[in-house]
C-alpha cells in the first residue's frame, strides 16, 4: 500500500512540475497548465501525508537511528 501511495505522490509531482515546462515551450495552453497543476496538487496532498514521516505504533520513527520529534 505504501508503494502505491508513493507512486501516486510521484504522479502528483510530475503533474505539478511538467505542465509549466510545456507552457513555457508553447506546447500547452494556460488553461491546460492550470488544470494539470491542480490535479497534481490534489494527488500530492491526498497521498503524501499517509507515507511521509510515518511512525510505528510505539511512537518510534520507522527507521532506526532517527531522532524523536
Amino acid at each position: 500500500m505504501k508503494s502505491v501511495l508513493k507512486f501516486i505522490s510521484l504522479l502528483g509531482l510530475i503533474f505539478t512540475i511538467y505542465p509549466p515546462i510545456l507552457y513555457f515551450m508553447g506546447d500547452a495552453t494556460l488553461d491546460r497548465m492550470k488544470i494539470s497543476m491542480g490535479i497534481g496538487m490534489v494527488l500530492w496532498l491526498v497521498s503524501a501525508p499517509f507515507w511521509i514521516n510515518r511512525k510505528t505504533e510505539d511512537g518510534r520513527p520507522e527507521r532506526e537511528g532517527e531522532k524523536y520529534q
